[in-house]
């Protein structure tokens, strides 16, 4: 199902020239969906010699331009959504109505920033010296370096590309090898829409051949990382020699504060639903539950039997609600996470097993209650269809617990009161906060953490502004 893609340098495919192929496997069925000629490190270099070229006349290029090529481009992605989603969940495992939702989510970041390019303002100050003026502009900051988590194959491509496109940057982008084929759609909607030889790349491949030319090369002036902590920590020392600009969405360990005062049965539907979409490999989603004891067992009860009904299966059958891991690595990673909470003493009120099914990779939804908070289902981001239960009564108390991790993308509380709500925004450390809502992640809003969850903004206004240099040019007449 690759023959026709590879790897994607100066506006054509190719076959890569690695030594090994990059094998895809289908995580609900454990069978191989196919084999990429991967990209050696000459293909790398070359793709970077493009970028490097393609740029001198794409950060001339007009805002407008860009933007009637970024609408073009989505316009492509439209027509192809149907297959989109099957080659999305095919390699993710994601239920099929998931998988489409994030193609269409994707479609929305190119359509955004090709408005925003029409936006790049800059301002005057008053200058102090007679006869000045002091003029700030933003120019875009040169060829970048993306590299994109299997979690979400296109939408996590879709928010570095459009931004960086609109901005004047060229790109080269290095997407899991776990799910290429989906990034490789969004390649092929950039070439039928005529975007110029060079200004976007591909490489798909393994860490020596694609990473290290990338993060080494002084050509690259920005990095755009999608992917887990660690990663990030080895990336901002691999690119200190060459100084780049960074921007990282790492891990998360989101907490949510059920109130007194919540509508729990709200509560319910919203966190059920989110925390079993892709089978809880989101790094925004709802991870530990800090439920007020006059709720808990209420609450309990009811994310018990909600999540013991849904669906797990193939992603592709449409009554599938969830689906697989991504791989064996993670199923015996869930499960050392639910044997820890077991040991310290919790309560598994449901699921805590793998599930057998047409040799994927399938663990059920599962929900431990009484979890301590030294447990790994609460200190750690779990990654996986697992809901950690604890309770609270005091609140000054709660938001040190709360706030005592080194993870800080989302957090989220429902309650009614007015003044408790304010309070919960301003107390949570972390980058976005949902109130009675999950819905983060638009192409409107930026998207981004504080501390060990990472630096800059995807999205919004502000997500332009992460590809671009601020110049300052006083002039006097």
């Amino acid at each position: 199902m690759y023959q026709h893609f590879g790897q994607f340098i100066h506006g054509a495919w190719r076959q890569g020239r690695g030594a090994e192929p990059v094998i895809v496997t289908d995580p609900g069925n454990g069978k191989i969906l196919g084999e990429i000629a991967a990209a050696s490190s000459a293909d790398t270099r070359e793709a970077l010699a493009s970028a490097e070229t393609a740029l001198i006349n794409w950060r001339a290029t007009s805002g407008w331009t860009r933007a009637d090529l970024l609408q073009a481009v989505a316009q492509q992605m439209v027509s192809i959504t149907a297959d989109a989603a099957r080659m999305i969940s095919m390699e993710s495992g994601k239920p099929l109505a998931q998988a489409k939702r994030e193609w269409e989510l994707s479609t929305d970041q190119f359509i955004w920033h090709a408005e925003e390019a029409r936006r790049i303002y800059g301002r005057i100050v008053e200058s102090r010296v007679p006869g000045g003026r002091c003029e700030i502009s933003h120019e875009p900051v040169g060829v970048v370096a993306a590299f994109t988590a299997w979690n979400f194959p296109v939408v996590l491509v879709a928010r570095k590309l459009a931004p960086a496109l609109a901005a004047g940057c060229t790109v080269v982008l290095r997407p899991s090898s776990e799910v290429p084929g989906s990034a490789m759609l969004i390649f092929e909607c950039l070439r039928k829409a005529g975007l110029p030889a060079g200004v976007a790349n591909l490489v798909v491949g393994p860490t020596a051949e694609t990473y290290q030319p990338l993060i080494t090369s002084p050509i690259v002036k920005k990095v755009s990382l999608t992917g887990s902590t660690q990663l990030g920590q080895q990336m901002i020392r691999d690119s200190a020699a060459t100084i780049k600009r960074l921007s990282m969405e790492l891990g998360g360990n989101a907490p949510v504060i059920i109130f007194d005062d919540a509508d729990v049965e709200k509560a319910l539907d919203l966190s059920v639903a989110t925390k079993f979409a892709n089978c809880g490999q989101v790094c925004v989603t709802c991870d530990r539950f800090y439920v007020h004891e006059s709720r808990y067992h209420e609450f309990v009860k009811g994310f018990a039997e909600r999540a013991a009904r849904l669906k797990v299966g193939y992603g592709l059958d449409e009554a599938t609600q969830m689906g697989p891991l991504i791989n064996p690595r993670r199923l015996k990673a869930i499960e050392a996470i639910v044997a820890d909470a077991r040991d310290k003493g919790a309560r598994i009120v449901t699921g805590g097993e793998r599930i057998e099914l047409n040799g994927g990779y399938f663990y059920a939804p599962t929900v431990i209650a009484d979890v301590p908070d030294d447990a790994l289902a609460i200190a750690e981001e779990n990654f996986g269809p697992i809901a950690a239960m604890t309770s609270f009564s005091d609140s000054e108390d709660l938001w040190r617990r709360v706030n005592n991790s080194d993870f800080a993308l989302s957090a989220y509380a429902f309650a009614r009161d007015p003044a408790r709500i304010r309070e919960t925004v301003a107390r949570l450390e972390s980058g976005m906060v949902g109130i009675n809502s999950y819905a983060l992640a638009a192409a409107e809003v930026p998207f981004g953490g504080i501390k060990a969850s990472g630096m800059g903004r995807e999205g919004g206004s502000e997500g332009i502004h992460d590809y671009m240099n601020v110049k300052l040019a006083q002039i006097v007449l």
